[in-house]
C-alpha cells in the first residue's frame, strides 16, 4: 500500500513540476511562472496557504506570490515582507523548515493585522548549484496532523524542478530585452544608413543649387528638383522608421489588421505597391503573433529596401493545422537563400525567430526573378 501512495505522490509531483515547466513553453513572464510553481505546490502538498519569495537587495524581496490570499486580501496585509524573521532565518540557513507551529518558533515576530493565521509550516529553499533562487513555503495543511517527513521529500522534489523552471523563465525573458534591444538597435542604424545619408545628398545639392543660382537658372531649377525628390524619400524612410518602432497592438487588433495597417502604411510610404490579403481568422498565442508580424516586417524591409522592388505582396492564410505567411516581391533577389546574405537581409533573424516559435521558414530566391518568404506556423 505504501508502494502505492509513494508512486501516486511521485506521479503528482511530476504533474505539478510539468505544469511549472509548460508554463515557461508557453512563453510567461518570471512572475506568471512562479505563480504557476507555487498553485501547483499548494495543490500537491494540500496546503491552504502558499507563497514563494525571491531575494532582492537591501533586505528585501525582488518577487513574492502567494496562493491563497486574495488581491483584496493582499492589499490590506501592506508592503511586501522584508527578509526577516522566519524568512530571513531559512535564506540564511538555506535548509529546509517543518514547523509544528511557527508562532511557537524563537524567529517568529508576527505578522500585519490583516494576515491569515499561520500554524503548522513547511519551506524548502530553490537552490541552482550554489545560489538561492528563492524559498518556497507552504502552511496549514488542510488534513490533520500538519506536514510530514513524505510532504518534505516532495516539496524537496518539486523545489529542485521548479529551480529549472524559474532559470528557464529567467532566460526566456533575458532573451527578450535583447532581442529588443538588437531590434532597436538595428532600426539605428537604418535611421543613420538610410535617412542620414539622403539628407547629407540634399545638403550637398542644395549647395549647389545655390552656387549655380545666378549664372545658371535652368540648372538650377533641376538641382532643385532633385533637392524635392531627395526630401520625399528622406521623408517616406523616415515615416516608416517611426512606424516599425512603434508597437503593433496585436492584443486588441489581432495579427491580420496589424499587418494590413503596416502594409498600408508602407504602400503610402514608397514608391512600390504593397498589397495584403487574408484568408481566414488566423488566431495565435500573442507571443506566436508577435513573432509573425517580426518576420512580415524584416522580410518587407528587404524587398522594399534591398531588393529595389516594385510590387508587394503580403498573404496571410490559414490552413489545415498552419497559419501560414507569404511576402512575396519581384525585386532583385539573390544568389543564397540559405545565407544571410550579408547585406542586412536578416534571414538569421527570421530563422531564430521562426524556430521560437516550432514554425518553419522556407526562402525562395534567385537572382533576377524575386523573393518569396514563406513561414508556417503549427495552429
Amino acid at each position: 500500500m505504501g508502494g502505492r501512495d509513494g508512486h501516486d505522490d511521485q506521479g503528482a509531483t511530476l504533474r505539478a513540476v510539468s505544469s511549472a515547466v509548460l508554463a515557461v513553453t508557453r512563453h510567461l513572464s518570471v512572475r506568471e511562472v512562479l505563480q504557476v510553481i507555487v498553485r501547483a505546490a499548494a495543490r500537491l502538498l494540500d496546503a491552504r496557504y502558499a507563497a514563494l519569495g525571491v531575494p532582492g537587495d537591501a533586505g528585501s524581496f525582488a518577487e513574492f506570490v502567494v496562493e491563497g490570499v486574495s488581491d483584496e486580501e493582499w492589499e490590506r496585509i501592506g508592503p511586501m515582507p522584508r527578509q526577516h524573521g522566519m524568512l530571513a532565518a531559512m535564506l540564511r540557513d538555506e535548509a529546509p523548515k517543518r514547523l509544528a507551529d511557527i508562532r511557537r518558533e524563537p524567529e517568529f515576530e508576527g505578522w500585519p493585522a490583516a494576515h491569515p493565521v499561520l500554524k503548522d509550516f513547511l519551506g524548502v529553499p530553490i537552490r541552482d548549484g550554489g545560489d538561492v533562487l528563492g524559498i518556497i513555503f507552504l502552511a496549514n495543511k488542510r488534513r490533520p496532523g500538519g506536514f510530514t517527513d513524505r510532504d518534505e521529500e516532495l516539496l524537496a522534489l518539486f523545489a529542485a524542478h521548479a529551480a529549472i523552471a524559474m532559470a528557464n523563465a529567467r532566460l526566456y525573458e533575458r532573451n527578450r530585452e535583447l532581442t529588443v534591444v538588437a531590434e532597436r538597435n538595428r532600426l539605428a542604424r537604418e535611421l543613420h544608413d538610410a535617412v542620414a545619408q539622403k539628407l547629407f545628398s540634399l545638403r550637398l545639392t542644395a549647395r549647389a543649387a545655390a552656387a549655380l543660382a545666378e549664372r545658371d537658372p535652368g540648372r538650377t531649377v533641376r538641382e532643385l528638383e532633385q533637392v524635392e525628390r531627395l526630401a520625399a524619400e528622406a521623408l517616406a524612410e523616415l515615416r516608416a522608421a517611426i512606424f516599425e518602432l512603434r508597437p503593433a497592438d496585436l492584443a486588441d487588433d489581432g495579427l491580420a489588421a496589424s499587418l494590413r495597417k503596416h502594409v498600408e502604411v508602407l504602400d503610402r510610404a514608397y514608391d512600390a505597391a504593397v498589397r495584403f490579403s487574408a484568408d481566414g481568422a488566423a488566431v495565435l498565442p500573442e507571443e506566436h503573433e508577435a513573432a509573425v508580424y517580426r518576420i512580415a516586417q524584416e522580410a518587407l524591409y528587404n524587398a522594399l529596401r534591398h531588393a529595389g522592388a516594385g510590387t508587394v505582396h503580403v498573404t496571410l492564410a490559414e490552413g489545415g493545422e498552419h497559419v501560414v505567411l507569404d511576402v512575396s516581391d519581384d525585386g532583385t533577389g539573390f544568389d543564397e537563400p540559405g545565407a544571410d546574405g550579408g547585406g542586412g537581409l536578416g534571414l538569421a533573424s527570421m530563422r531564430d525567430r521562426a524556430c521560437s516559435i516550432g514554425g518553419t521558414l522556407t526562402i525562395d530566391a534567385a537572382p533576377g526573378r524575386g523573393t518569396t518568404v514563406r513561414l508556417e506556423v503549427p495552429l
